[in-house]
């Protein structure tokens, strides 16, 4: 069986690329890339010579020849961005043949169902307690809140935004706080950081994310030390061999790989083993689409150690494009 040709889909404006993979068999398999359109499709048109013709059951073979290959070519942003597409889409398409959900492929599940949390903006702030509403309604134990305008003004601002939040969900729902430091010019410095992760354990919340600059390692560091609740970063990491410095000098209490930034689902199961040798979290990064939620679905499932997957509540792409959509269970 070899892997005949490609179509690239591109049903959002600018970024979120599908890849379906097609064989010379007539099975296919979808992948999911979230990259500037332009950038991504670039990059496949690039790559595209070095997949075509391989077998679509050589998933480690052929992903990591594509690794090896752009060294001299931008390995890690837009490059590494498309060579998760193609990853998750033979890993698709090896499930279909062999005819075995991926899971069993991983290694096996543990669980047959893992914790979600259902994760939105904070903005538009006049909404939330309406939206937070909504998602307890449809069954969500756990709720993300992020970005602007938290972290953007004064503490106390901040503080009279998770105390209206923790009001919103209740006591017995699991709340999560996002900063969203990768936002360009992030002010945030670390005793800020650290004020407000003193401010967030006096409301209950279970982690801290993206507080300082993606780059900023040895304040992720000192505030990990610090921090009393943990502390989550990873989303804009790209590449395994990314996140062995922060695992090494425990800069992080949980890792957010993107299965459609890093490298792909292959990518993430190594990116687990470091963590979990290190002793630290992997919570996936899923603002992303249905596909990269399911792939997030099937590798949570395989960890020896219980952990969520993001639900983007009200995102088209994972919630509007699958015949049969996602659910909760009566757990969450």
């Amino acid at each position: 069986m070899k892997i005949a040709d490609w179509t690239l889909h591109t049903p959002d404006e600018r970024f979120h690329v599908f890849v379906e993979i097609l064989t010379d068999t007539g099975v296919t398999g979808w992948g999911s890339a979230y990259s500037e359109k332009g950038q991504v499709v670039g990059a496949l048109g690039w790559l595209k010579r070095f997949v075509v013709g391989e077998s679509p059951l050589e998933i480690e073979r052929v992903t990591e020849n594509l690794h090896q290959i752009t060294f001299w070519l931008g390995r890690g942003g837009a490059m590494t961005h498309a060579i998760s597409a193609i990853n998750l889409a033979l890993w698709d398409a090896a499930g279909k043949v062999l005819q075995q959900p991926v899971h069993v492929m991983l290694g096996g599940r543990r669980e047959r169902s893992v914790p979600v949390y259902g994760s939105v903006l904070f903005r538009p702030v006049a909404t939330l307690p309406q939206r937070i509403h909504a998602m307890l309604q449809r069954g969500f134990r756990a709720i993300k809140l992020g970005w602007d305008p938290f972290c953007r003004g004064s503490l106390q601002d901040d503080e009279k935004l998770v105390q209206a939040a923790r009001d919103a969900v209740g006591r017995a729902v699991t709340l999560l706080v996002d900063a969203g430091g990768s936002d360009p010019d992030w002010k945030l410095r670390f005793k800020d950081a650290l004020e407000r992760a003193r401010m967030l354990h006096d409301y209950g919340v279970g982690w801290f994310e993206e507080p300082l600059a993606p780059d900023d390692m040895e304040g992720y560091q000192r505030l990990t030390d610090l921090s009393p609740v943990k502390i989550a970063h990873g989303e804009v990491l790209t590449r395994r061999q990314s996140f062995l410095p922060y695992f090494s000098r425990r800069a992080m209490d949980i890792a957010q790989p993107d299965a459609t930034k890093v490298g792909g689902l292959s990518e993430m199961r190594r990116i687990a083993w470091m963590a979990e040798e290190h002793g630290i979290e992997l919570v996936p990064h899923g603002w992303n689409t249905a596909v990269g939620l399911a792939a997030d679905v099937h590798l949570v499932s395989t960890l020896p150690n219980r952990s969520y997957v993001e639900f983007n509540v009200g995102n088209p792409l994972v919630e509007d494009v699958l015949t049969t959509p996602f659910q909760l269970n009566a757990e969450g």
